[in-house]
């Protein structure tokens, strides 16, 4: 493989590695936020309106930033009747094929966060709710977290071509 793909690949793997080992700790952010605020809500009846909502930020944040990480890892869900029992080799040839697919959805889901973060920017997006708070940070993190996939994925494929050719992207 010439050694820009390899670098790209390299480059890529190590980026959404960072990104993704970071994004693992959203979790439990989480679980402390819950923990605090059941807590707060039986000791002193005091409710945070805003707690369930800043979880369902933090999870979005969490799997579109992971995205890329559980690509890297092939750790995503799939279902393989057939597919675990062919080779190395025959899996990476339909993987080049099928991959295609995977990348037409993530550029047109890239292109709806784009629009959908332009709009939340220019128009001072907030949600609909008591708490009322801005969607613009949510949207841009999860966009580029579509876009850290999509170059995950296009490392995919370059390693899958390397191994469909018998050769090694390391």
């Amino acid at each position: 493989m010439p050694h820009i793909i390899k670098l790209y690949v390299r480059w890529v793997d190590r980026i959404n590695r960072v990104i993704g080992r970071f994004a693992m700790y959203f979790v439990i952010v989480m679980i402390v936020g819950f923990l605090y605020s059941a807590f707060m809500r039986m000791a002193f009846n005091i409710y945070f309106n805003w707690m369930m909502e800043s979880a369902q930020f933090l999870l979005s944040a969490y799997y579109l930033l992971g995205g890329g990480y559980s690509m890297q890892l092939d750790s995503h869900v799939r279902m393989d009747l057939l597919y675990s029992r062919w080779s190395p080799r025959t899996r990476a040839c339909v993987d080049i094929v099928t991959i295609w697919l995977v990348v037409a959805f993530l550029v047109f889901l890239l292109l709806g966060g784009i629009s959908s973060t332009e709009y939340a920017l220019v128009n001072d997006q907030r949600n609909y709710t008591a708490w009322a708070p801005p969607l613009a940070p949510i949207k841009i993190i999860m966009t580029f977290g579509i876009f850290m996939m999509l170059l995950q994925t296009l490392a995919t494929f370059f390693r899958d071509l390397a191994t469909a050719l018998g050769k090694s992207i390391e």
